[in-house]
């Protein structure tokens, strides 16, 4: 182990959770490892088990206000070993940085976290309130047995969460410099077109679902869905893929398939959405079904004492305060913040999350351990 591990325990507990092969949903012991740590430092921790997703909700004092830290073990598949350079999963120091599967998404938010309550309770044993983490490992997969589930659980029992940071990587050039206060809503609509099919030279004798569905999908793209508003970019409509066709040149197809997605703004809620395209449809002669997908409702924090903190923390790391931001794809918070939670995403780079030879900075992973530390010393 090099200096720059031995000498950082939050590095030390990175490289020790990039080991568990923990592709999603398998935790493969990452929750464990990190339960043994907060119970030294006075938590209670409790593993809440759902189909094969392991959940872990622990907690530190009984009042309020409560500030959860939130985030997740899986990670997803690492892709073709011969492109990394070094095993995925054995955690590689090169250039001041850490290679491995799970190093900036989000092992190494994970990490930072866990230091930091561990250095903020030695120093305030006393703190006011309550320090929690509701960490996952159905995060990177179908989410449903996670986060969601884990809330749902606190809801029954009414146990309330105020504020949370969730560790994702939300930096984008450099630490800090970006927090996301917000995502925007998605919903994916799954299509069927029916037609019949027949001779390509005899177009009277069928019925082309391509042609029925074409001009509904121009209309579908050159609706103004809205404008955004002062937090969110303009909604967006996008369509991933679409099948006809019988794999013979003359025939007209009897079925076409076809799947889109909105990200919307807090100008829509989804039942508004899904109306407003069943309108469209039901305006052109086509013979359709349509069947929806809801991955989020679009969440907003807006400014109060988390943001404020958060805010604080960085200018006085950074010098400048962060961008906030409502952009990217969706993350756990769409599920936290249903319950009147203020959510704030604060983490590492996330250049290289996803890819071959994902990476983080050393520095980057100290620094955040002390952005999470003063944010705890800020609100309690």
């Amino acid at each position: 182990m090099t200096s720059e591990v031995s000498s950082h325990p939050e590095i030390a507990l990175l490289c020790e959770l990039v080991r568990q092969r923990s592709v999603t949903p398998d935790d493969a012991g990452c929750q464990a490892l990190i339960a043994e740590r907060l119970e030294a430092a006075g938590f209670r921790c409790e593993t809440l088990q759902f189909g094969d997703v392991t959940n872990l909700w622990a907690r530190r004092g009984t009042g309020s206000p409560v500030l959860c830290f939130a985030g997740h073990t899986d990670v997803v598949p690492p892709g073709d070993l011969s492109q990394w350079h070094s095993d995925p999963f054995e955690p590689t120091v090169a250039d001041g940085n850490i290679f491995g599967r799970g190093t900036a998404d989000m092992k190494s938010g994970l990490a930072a976290m866990i230091v930091a309550v561990e250095r903020f309770v030695a120093e305030h044993p006393d703190h006011g309130g309550s320090i929690a983490l509701l960490i996952t490992s159905d995060e990177e997969g179908r989410a449903r047995d996670g986060t969601l589930r884990v809330m749902q659980t606190l809801t029954e029992r009414d146990e309330k969460i105020d504020w949370c940071v969730i560790g994702e990587p939300s930096s984008q050039d450099e630490l800090g410099d970006l927090v996301r206060i917000g995502r925007r809503g998605s919903l994916s609509g799954m299509l069927t077109v029916s037609g019949i099919q027949g001779h390509v030279a005899y177009p009277q004798l069928a019925d082309n679902p391509i042609r029925r569905f074409a001009p509904v999908l121009s209309e579908l793209h050159n609706i103004e869905w809205d404008q955004g508003n002062e937090f969110f970019p303009a909604t967006s409509f996008q369509v991933v893929d679409i099948q006809s066709g019988t794999g013979a040149p003359n025939v007209t197809p009897a079925e076409l398939s076809a799947r889109f997605n909105f990200r919307y703004s807090t100008e829509w809620d989804h039942e508004s959405l899904k109306k407003r395209v069943h309108e469209v449809f039901d305006q052109h002669d086509i013979d359709y079904e349509l069947r929806w997908h809801l991955s989020g409702e679009p969440f907003l924090t807006n400014p109060g004492k988390l943001v404020d903190a958060v805010v604080q923390s960085i200018l006085e790391f950074r010098g400048e305060e962060p961008e906030l931001s409502t952009g990217g794809g969706t993350s756990d918070g769409r599920f936290i913040s249903p319950a009147g939670v203020d959510v704030v995403e604060l983490g590492p780079v996330n250049a290289s999350i996803h890819k071959v030879n994902e990476h983080v900075r050393i520095d980057d992973v100290v620094k955040l351990t002390g952005l999470y530390q003063r944010i705890m010393e800020l609100l309690l």
